[in-house]
């Protein structure tokens, strides 16, 4: 008997000032500035309204606060995720992209070819990265066949899931975005993930910023 899919909204946490600044970001626990505040009640205000049973978000503030404000507007406790983290860029975290290209020019020509072996001094390969998010996201999802739950993660992460959904290799060029407080949806099954909607901003007052010049 085939299980009945859960659905999954996956959502990027609001702009923060690292964003803006194009600095690697990954496990360091940068909060939303003012802007990515206000994204996060966009989201809120335009999901109030759905059925949702569980928020499920990285525990890293930018996403936990992100969740928090859904959470409020339907009643939902937000569970905090460690499984849900960023990748982990080790001695990339806090440079710029120009800066990565400057002191490490071999390393950050991996990091750009999506080398999926490539992993930065303390941080995680590609591979690595991927067997994490869809290992922890499909442990999460499980018990909710039939609902609706929310993801609220990293550019990443939704990079991650919108490959799993669309049988896209790990080193296959991204023409998807991946910006700040877009609404995303997926269908989960035991078989695996497929994709409904992607990249909804229909809800915010002007476009995100997007994972090609916004570090995660």
């Amino acid at each position: 008997m085939n299980q009945e899919p859960t659905r999954i909204i996956a959502i990027r946490h609001g702009e923060t000032a690292w964003n803006v600044d194009t600095r690697i970001q990954g496990s360091l626990d940068i909060k939303l500035n003012q802007r990515g505040h206000a994204q996060a009640q966009a989201v809120a205000q335009a999901l109030q309204h759905e059925p949702i049973t569980a928020i499920y978000a990285s525990d890293l503030w930018r996403a936990h606060d992100t969740a928090m404000a859904l959470g409020e507007a339907v009643g939902v406790r937000t569970i905090p995720t460690e499984g849900l983290r960023e990748r982990l860029f080790g001695k990339f975290e806090g440079k710029t992209f120009a800066e990565i290209g400057e002191l490490w020019p071999s390393e950050a020509e991996r990091w750009r070819r999506r080398d999926p072996d490539f992993c930065p001094e303390g941080g995680e390969s590609l591979i690595t990265f991927r067997a994490r998010v869809l290992a922890c996201v499909s442990h999460l999802v499980a018990p909710h066949a039939g609902q609706q739950i929310v993801v609220v993660s990293h550019g990443g992460v939704n990079d991650i899931l919108y490959r799993a959904a669309t049988g896209l290799d790990l080193q296959a060029p991204r023409t998807w975005s991946l910006g700040n407080a877009e609404i995303n949806r997926l269908l989960w099954t035991p078989q695996g993930f497929s994709l409904v909607g992607w990249a909804d901003t229909a809800h915010l007052a002007s476009a995100p910023r997007d994972e090609v010049n916004n570090p995660r």
